[in-house]
């Protein structure tokens, strides 16, 4: 762990804050945000899906485990005076806690053990907004570690408990050099199951 640490605080710190694109999942489908809520990022990185979805008017978490990503996020956001904070966490051992955010967004984090967690902190009608690395891929983006990357449709499996409302997942079909490559993006919500009559 300490290792994965250290390796991740170098990149941050190597890359001086940069700021990187917001996740073609949440860019795409920003219409789909609710204009008021509480929003997670859960291994965050640099934050910039965090801070977009405090720029959109939510009231942010943004957790990684590294410090100099979390340092970088929260300078940011100070500057802007946005309602966002940042926080170490180690999210495999301290996971979100049940019914507290209206959106979650997970970008090039896999961790499969995690996903039940995961829904289970989105509210009722709340959205995750999902995008990650597949096994089917026509570059060399992404972990070398198959282990770290989806299988075909895998990501409709994971989270089957929640309403599909937007799943890509172009693999090699058709003309490679254009559309969405090597990842796999999903926005799903969760619903109640009500039983009874209305």
């Amino acid at each position: 762990m300490k290792k994965d640490i250290d390796k991740w605080n170098k990149l941050y710190s190597e890359s001086g804050g940069a700021p990187v694109a917001v996740a073609a999942v949440l860019e795409e489908n920003e219409h789909l945000l609710p204009t008021t809520g509480n929003a997670l990022e859960i291994a965050c990185g640099r934050g910039a899906n965090a801070l977009f979805l405090a720029r959109k008017g939510l009231t942010a978490l943004a957790w990684d485990i590294s410090s100099v990503a979390v340092e970088q996020i929260n300078r940011r956001a100070q500057s802007e005076s946005l309602h966002l904070i940042a926080e170490v966490r180690d999210v495999a051992n301290d996971p979100p806690p049940s019914d507290s955010f209206d959106v979650v967004v997970v970008t090039h984090f896999l961790d499969r053990g995690l996903v039940p967690r995961i829904v289970a902190a989105l509210k009722e009608n709340g959205l995750l907004f999902y995008q990650t690395f597949t096994r089917s891929r026509v570059g060399a983006r992404g972990p070398q570690n198959e282990e770290y990357r989806l299988a075909d449709n895998e990501l409709l499996d994971l989270f089957a408990a929640l309403k599909v409302v937007v799943y890509r997942e172009e693999r090699a079909l058709g003309d490679c050099s254009r559309g969405f490559r090597d990842e796999a993006m999903l926005v799903g919500q969760k619903q109640t199951v009500r039983t009874g009559r209305c």
